[in-house]
C-alpha cells in the first residue's frame, strides 16, 4: 500500500501563520501545546484542537461570503 499523505504547507511562508493559529485554538480549548514534538497529547486532546481550528475557518469563511 502507498501512502498519499500530502499534509504540506505549499506556501511556505504559511507555516508561521498556521503554527500560530493552532497555537491559539489550542490555547482557547485548554490543551497545553508546546513548539516541537506533541506526542504526549491524547487523542482527544488532539482532535479539540484540529476541531477548534475547523471551526475557525469555516466561521472566518461563512463571513466572507
Amino acid at each position: 500500500m502507498s501512502s498519499n499523505n500530502n499534509n504540506s504547507i505549499n506556501v511556505p511562508e504559511a507555516r508561521d501563520a498556521m503554527n500560530k493559529f493552532k497555537m491559539e485554538c489550542a490555547s482557547e480549548v485548554g490543551v497545553d501545546l508546546k513548539q516541537g514534538y506533541n506526542g504526549d497529547l491524547t487523542s482527544r486532546q488532539a482532535g479539540s484542537v484540529g476541531g477548534q481550528m475547523v471551526k475557525k475557518m469555516i466561521e472566518a469563511y461563512e463571513k466572507s461570503m
